[in-house]
């Protein structure tokens, strides 16, 4: 009997070996340690506590503590539950395993070598136990807190009001239910198969199992519990093919007519949806065949009713779509495709808010044979701006840096300021901090001196000074302009992305100017308190900087700043948001307020097609700079409004959210969810309301959309003979697409112009125009947000962009000219090519940049305008628009008394006469050039030679006029003589458009 005990020792423990005696660690050793453990345990606790501790101070500063709480409340609920979920799940057929064991085990080499295995672990079974359970709860809880965003939308979902048209539910359902649902039923797998692989060790731990012993391979305990946990694997499979109906609404699938997909498509609806719901059944039956093996005692019927399942999985699942798709769609595909084209054109325009955009006819040339008359309508159609904000930045850097610590964004902003009750096109930059330019990097001049930038400047979009410069209407250091009174400080900006310490003892430098250097001291609430030494303590860590702790320039008053560009402040402060690329800065109300737009986003909206938010917001722009990029790069989405207007202070850092969607049940939903964190659309000021637009990113997205979607036909959709496509950008070889451009312009049905975004259309693989495409970006207006479309004829070409800046360049003249700008090794930057929609024709206006190779800034020196086949290549865009519209030099006489007109011989038909204009011509010129160098005699001497040559021409011109009176020609007499006669006071100021010096005048 020894020996047989020996074979079959007790499940509860085996025998104890001898007991060896060590030498132990000295107290003070044991002390020491002890201590040292301590510490370490400490210390890693406040490192975890300093970055919750930091977190929650943040939050509480910019008065958006709620968000901190819930995010963090839901997120350690979720990991509670569900980890004890799966904690216990697991650990409960563990210990039920190990209750079912055999008495006895087989005699066998098997067993005999798991009892090593049981006699190692039976002292610490409870701990083992207790160690698994803990790290598959801890694991589930963290990857269940995760879910935070799909739990808060499941519990605060509020309905769309429409309805899928496949099931006839409510779109909640698709967009806050099921995603909730398939993470239950995830979870639900990932605990049926733990419990399963940890029972199935435990039974053949402990003999309930067998592999090579003989008789039974499992015990009827074994058998009946496996069997079980086999059921409700099934049982959840059954689950998943029900809620698989409803997923093919928004399954996204690579459809060869139209490229991505997203619905039920005709073998969705007639052969997978029938499938899954066999399939159900199927699994249902499978289930219950598992569940009766705790009275049968056999895997008999569950194995073939399990077998059965794959089979039908293959065959109904797989095999019979697939046939399906070969023999009725294939041969007949436009037929069958249709009706779920059309439920896909209908949701796909609804989610993308492009369901109500004009699309209208329009001719590509106009009909009027006098171009002349159409000079006027240029200035009445479109306010043309000149000044490109995205090339014009080094511009503003060179004239208004002011100090080397100070820098603008790579892409400057356009916005609109009024100047006596009028509103002009604004380009804007704010002088930021750039401590890449500091005299010296050390940490006290990084974090405590150098802290924030100084002032907006601002430049009128329409015009350039006589030298190619931006006229500012804000400007120097301080900012003085237009713009008036404000706060010019800015600690808060896209530039600045390091954290400051302010408000204490050490004074931070303000700016400079002709009395010296100037200090201030940050009067802000913004920011966190470092009097408190734990909060001290918990940015060392937490920023891994010690001398916080106990640097000597922070004292009473010392606040810390951080997470200070308006993009991270909006994410953290509403996470639930996916911001726009581009925050840009106004001026309101005696303050700068970053204004920064944010959507409402989901993948769940049924038959709506997926797009990628990264890819579509890509352009020109956004290629090398990372200041223009979206930050959800891979989002995938179905459903997009821009639903938040949010401002954050330049100065104190405050965060305002506003509802701009009143109708988007998303925002109402997280609104339900964070409650009084977004402020009503009714408290948005009037003068905020003047600087908000239409955003560029929702902008792009739609136009990517309507490449495809601007049709409402299904037979057409899926011909693919009316795809568009966005247009590489022209002025560079970046092969990116053209970015959008904002000006304030009047579509054809339209009655004056309105702040809009606009952008070209081109066929697919081809580059004549196909449309032009604006939106109402004037905020407040109650056409606002509308979409127009203008579709060109397919019966003949009118020129895109790329064409028409081609034409540009194959041009001799031009070409010639560009040669010559290029001489001297000058480079040429091509600014944005504008579109302008005018009398049936389409207006292309492209300013053109020179960067000399002694200056470092481009200026504007030409500007190339095109229309209706007639180029021009001019200094300034009325000269451009005068050349191109034929309207040079025209002028209007006073009618005589008999109802005719008298019309002296013009300038150019009197050899005197023009040699005299062509003197003042040259000595104005040589005074202009004088009075740039400072040199008052030669600027003397041309005056006087001016004032010489224009008498000489008025003198010649009456004598001519004379001469033509006295021809019997029935005019007025020497009456009407004065009226061709160039004057002192008029005559450099009043040349033709055709003449030399209208270069001096700028569009």
């Amino acid at each position: 009997m020894p020996t047989l005990a020996f074979q079959m020792p007790d499940r509860g423990g085996g025998p104890q070996g001898p007991r060896i005696r060590v030498g132990r660690p000295s107290r003070r050793v044991r002390t020491l340690l002890m201590t040292l453990g301590v510490l370490a345990v400490l210390g890693m606790a406040f490192i975890m506590f300093a970055g919750f501790w930091t977190d929650w101070l943040w939050y509480r500063s910019v008065n958006y503590s709620s968000v901190f709480k819930t995010t963090l409340w839901t997120k350690i609920g979720l990991f509670f539950v569900f980890g004890l979920l799966m904690a216990t799940a697991v650990g409960v057929n563990i210990w039920l395993a190990h209750r079912l064991r055999p008495p006895l085990s087989a005699m066998s080499m098997e067993q005999q070598s798991l009892d090593r295995y049981r006699m190692g672990i039976a002292p610490y079974k409870m701990w083992l136990l207790l160690g698994i359970t803990a790290l598959v709860g801890l694991i589930a809880g963290a990857s269940a807190s995760g879910q935070w965003r799909t739990w808060l939308m499941w519990v605060n979902g509020v309905s769309f009001g429409q309805k899928d048209p496949q099931f006839g539910l409510d779109v909640s359902f698709y967009a806050f239910d099921l995603p909730w649902y398939r993470f239950l039923l995830g979870f639900g797998f990932a605990a049926t198969i733990l419990s399963l692989i940890a029972a199935a060790l435990t039974h053949y731990l402990y003999g309930g199992l067998r592999v090579t012993s003989p008789g039974a391979r499992a015990t009827a305990a074994a058998t009946g519990h496996l069997s079980v946990l086999l059921g409700l694997f099934v049982a959840l499979k059954a689950v998943a093919y029900w809620l698989d109906r409803y997923g093919l609404a928004v399954k996204s699938s690579d459809f060869k007519a139209t490229g991505n997909w997203t619905g039920l498509r005709y073998v969705d609806a007639n052969a997978y949806l029938p499938a899954k719901t066999i399939l159900f059944c199927i699994a249902i039956i499978c289930s219950l065949l598992f569940f009766a093996t705790l009275w049968r005692r056999t895997w008999q019927l569950p194995v073939i009713g399990f077998g059965l399942m794959v089979l039908s999985a293959i065959l109904i699942g797989g095999l019979y779509p697939a046939i399906v798709q070969k023999f009725q769609v294939q041969p007949n595909e436009q037929a069958k495709e249709a009706p779920y084209v059309t439920k896909n054109l209908k949701a796909t325009r609804e989610a993308y808010g492009i369901d109500d955009a004009k699309v209208s006819e329009y001719a590509g040339r106009s009909d009027t044979e006098d171009k002349t008359k159409l000079r006027d309508d240029v200035d009445a159609t479109a306010s043309i701006r000149i000044v490109d904000p995205n090339i014009v930045s080094p511009t503003f850097q060179q004239l208004q840096q002011m100090r080397n610590y100070y820098a603008f964004p790579t892409n400057l902003d356009v916005d609109r300021y009024g100047k006596d009750g009028k509103e002009q096109d604004t380009v804007i930059g704010l002088r930021e901090l750039n401590l890449n330019g500091i005299p010296k990097n050390n940490w006290i001049n990084d974090h405590f001196r150098y802290t924030h930038g100084f002032g907006v400047v601002a430049a009128k979009g329409t015009t350039a000074d006589a030298e190619g410069r931006p006229v500012f209407t804000e400007s120097d250091l301080p900012s003085m302009g237009d713009l008036g009174t404000y706060q010019q400080r800015i600690y808060y900006g896209e530039k600045t992305s390091q954290y400051s310490i302010v408000g204490g003892p050490q004074k931070e430098i303000d700016y400079s100017d002709d009395a010296g250097e100037k200090t201030t001291s940050y009067k802000g609430k913004s920011g966190v308190n470092l009097s408190n030494p734990m909060n001290r303590a918990a940015y060392a860590v937490a920023f891994s900087e010690p001398q916080i702790l106990y640097s000597g320039a922070i004292g009473e008053g010392s606040r810390i700043l951080y997470n200070r560009t308006p993009k991270e402040r909006v994410e953290a402060v509403a996470p639930w948001l996916t911001i726009d690329g581009d925050a840009y800065p106004a001026v309101v109300d005696g303050e700068i307020q970053w204004i920064v737009d944010a959507y409402t986003t989901t993948n769940g909206y049924p038959y709506a097609s997926r797009t990628t938010l990264g890819d579509t917001t890509a352009d020109s722009l956004t290629a090398n700079n990372n200041q223009r990029a979206v930050v959800a790069q891979q989002n995938q989405v179905n459903y997009i409004r821009n639903s938040v207007k949010a401002t954050v202070d330049a100065y104190t850092g405050e965060v305002k959210l506003y509802q701009w969607d009143t109708k988007d049940p998303v925002l109402k939903t997280w609104m339900k969810a964070f409650p009084n964190t977004v402020e009503p659309k009714s408290d948005i000021s009037a003068s905020l309301m003047a600087h908000l637009r239409y955003p560029q990113d929702l902008f792009k997205v739609q136009r990517e959309l309507l490449t495809r979607y601007h049709v409402k036909d299904a037979q057409t959709f899926l011909s693919g003979s009316e795809v568009w496509q966005v247009p590489d950008d022209p002025s560079n070889k970046s092969g990116d697409a053209v970015p959008p451009y904002y000006l304030s312009m009047k579509m054809p049905d339209q009655k004056a112009q309105a702040f809009s975004l606009t952008t070209t259309f081109t066929p697919n693989g081809r580059d004549n125009l196909s449309a032009f495409m604006a939106v109402n970006a004037e905020a407040g207006t109650s056409d606002y947000g509308r979409i127009r479309i203008l579709k060109l004829p397919t019966s003949r070409t009118v020129d895109g962009p790329k064409q028409v800046q081609s034409q540009f360049n194959s041009e001799q003249d031009i070409a010639e000219s560009i040669r010559l700008l290029r001489g001297g090794d000058s480079e040429i930057e091509y600014g944005n090519l504008l579109t302008v929609p005018l009398d049936g024709g389409l207006l292309y206006v492209e300013p053109v940049y020179v960067r000399g190779s002694g200056l470092k800034y481009p200026l504007l020196r030409k500007v190339l305008v095109t229309y209706g086949g007639q180029t021009a290549f001019e200094d300034t865009l009325d000269a451009a628009l005068n050349k191109v519209f034929g309207a040079e030099g025209t002028t209007t006489e006073p009618p005589d008394e008999g109802g005719g007109t008298t019309k002296p011989p013009p300038a150019s038909d009197n050899p005197t006469v023009q040699e005299a204009l062509n003197d003042a011509q040259k000595a104005f010129d040589d005074g202009q050039a004088a009075l740039k160098k400072g040199d008052w005699e030669a600027y003397g001497k041309a005056q006087a030679d001016l004032e010489d040559a224009l008498k000489r021409a008025e003198e010649a011109q009456s004598a001519a006029d004379k001469a033509g009176s006295g021809s019997g020609t029935g005019g007025a007499g020497d009456g009407s003589s004065g009226s061709a006669s160039p004057s002192p006071s008029s005559s450099p100021s009043t040349r033709t458009s055709s003449s030399p010096s209208s270069s001096s005048t700028s569009g």
